[in-house]
Parts: C-alpha cells; structure tokens; sequence
C-alpha cells in the first residue's frame, strides 16, 4: 500500500460536539417553549438545503423558528445555537501533533451550515490545523454521498489509498472506503491514535 499522505477529518462528533444536532435541537425546544413536533417536522424540510449552503441561517430561522411572532429575539436564539457547541480536547491535541509533524496534508471533510461552520473553523481555531476545509455548505454536497470524497480528493490531488478518513458515523465510513479511502471509526481518542498507529501514523 502506498504511504498516507493525506488526513480527512469529520469535524461534529470527532473534533468538536456535533453543532445542530437532535440533542442541541431538543434542548433549544425546552430553553425556547418551542413545540417539539412542529420544529422537527419544520427542520427535516429543510436541513439539507441548510448545510448545503443553499439556506442561510437567516433563511433557516424563518422556516423552523421564526415563522410566527415570538417572545425572544432572533439573536438570542442564534447565539444559544452557536453555544451548544463545545470542543473535544484530547481529540485536538492529537490533530496538534499531527499538524505540528508537518508530514501530512490535514483536511476537514464535513456536514455542516454555512454560518455555524465559519463560526466553529474561527471559535475553535481550526485554522492552525487544517489546510483546507471540505464542507458541504462550500461543496454543495453532503456525507455519505460519493460525490463528496470524490471532489475532496481530487481538490487535495491525492489518490484515495493515500488518505484516512476518520469519522464517528459507519455509513460515512462505508461510503469513503467503498471509494477507496482507508477509514477509521472515531469512538474516542484512545481509540483514535490506536487507529492511527495501526496505518504506521505516530499520534
């Protein structure tokens, strides 16, 4: 096999908290008194045009909160939905290391609406990491698709059996080793750097 090149990194749920989702989701229906059913209901319909970057969050906050008048501010509930997001320590010192080495190209491949992941990229400084950011509010397309590590490796000029993709989620998985990426099922960052050195990567 040849050498690992290239580090792909789900960001909710390996990096950092997941950032909008059910659990975030249910505790602003009890922070806000929101009906519970109506704003799940309201917020399939539109999730994936939100983290594809086809809503904004403006426009997203029209269709599942702010449809009807409510007794809270706009900016009150965007700030609660940035603050449910919270970092996992142990798994980004791990990616430090791996970032300080300078032997890989590290990458964020991930899920996510436009404004929430600029804010989580600059909150949690991903910038000194990462060298590039694969989202799919900047893709306009979303795990588990192909098409999604099929555009990451081909923008990283990597061939898939060059990469690792790590992620906590196994249909994500399944869809980056079926196109040919080596993958590592992130539960925890024991686990993680035990993955990392199994492929020969000193974490």
């Amino acid at each position: 096999m040849p050498d690992i090149r290239g580090l792909f990194w789900d960001v909710g749920g390996v990096l950092l908290t997941n950032g909008w989702d059910r659990a975030a989701r249910g505790r602003a229906v009890e922070a806000f008194g929101l009906d519970r059913d109506e704003f799940e209901t309201r917020h399939a319909e539109v999730d994936a045009p939100f983290e594809l970057g086809r809503l904004t969050l403006d426009e997203y906050l029209d269709r599942v909160v702010f449809y009807e008048r409510r007794r809270f501010e706009r900016q009150t509930f965007k700030e609660f939905m940035f603050g449910q997001s919270q970092a996992h320590p142990d798994t980004l010192a791990v990616v430090e290391r791996l970032a300080a080495s300078r032997r890989y190209l590290l990458a964020a491949l991930n899920n996510e609406s436009l404004e929430l992941n600029e804010y989580r990229i600059a909150r949690f400084g991903l910038r000194r990491y990462f060298s590039v950011f694969f989202s799919s509010c900047f893709l306009g397309v979303k795990k588990p698709e192909a098409a999604i590590y099929r555009i990451a490796l081909q923008l990283a000029q990597l061939h898939p059996e060059e990469t690792v993709f790590i992620d906590d989620r196994p249909l994500n998985l399944e869809c980056a080793a079926h196109c040919g990426m080596r993958t590592i099922h992130y539960q925890g960052s024991e686990g993680l750097a035990a993955g990392l050195r199994a492929l020969g990567i000193d974490a």
